[in-house]
């Protein structure tokens, strides 16, 4: 064989490592920009709690979004101090083992709807912890977001100073 006709094993190690090199880049970008976009929307991952007290920071967008728990079992919650209750997707309470207790119709901001009343037997946001909290599971909800209305807000206080949002357990 003459050289010519030899393949070029050393170019063929070096393209399979560009490739691999550029994959792996574009892994570690991605990776960095869901991180990103993850603290944009929901900037209380680890929330700051006292003993009954929650500081919420606002996101990117305007809102108060923070995780914690339904009977247990993880959510994250978007405050909405316009919802009289708290408004469960039915992706959400399929997951977390909600069962509707009956049915009702609420005005939304997208109109009336159809909706099955449920009562959380536990509600948490930080150290906050709230027991037989009304709500609904609204079929309608596209997202896997909570919205944690006045139910639960009710017998809190509400401090708000600029970005950050107090929540105190009275």
């Amino acid at each position: 064989m003459t050289q010519e006709n030899q393949p070029d094993l050393g170019g063929r190690i070096g393209r399979v490592m560009y490739y691999v090199a550029a994959i792996a880049l574009l892994f570690l970008l991605e990776s960095m920009f869901s991180s990103w976009q993850d603290s944009r929307e929901n900037p209380n991952r680890g929330l700051s709690v006292g003993d009954g007290e929650v500081v919420l920071e606002r996101n990117a967008y305007g809102h108060y979004v923070a995780d914690g728990k339904i009977n247990g079992q993880p959510v994250t919650f978007l405050l909405d101090t316009g919802a009289t209750g708290i408004s469960v997707p039915q992706s959400v309470a399929d997951r977390v083992g909600l069962r509707g207790l009956g049915e009702s119709r609420v005005r939304t901001a997208n109109g009336v709807v159809s909706v099955s009343n449920v009562v959380l037997d536990s509600v948490s946001l930080g150290s906050i912890t709230q027991y037989r909290v009304d709500g609904h599971i609204n079929p309608h909800m596209g997202e896997d977001t909570v919205l944690l209305g006045m139910s639960f807000m009710k017998r809190l206080e509400l401090i708000q100073r600029g970005d950050q949002l107090t929540l105190r357990q009275y």
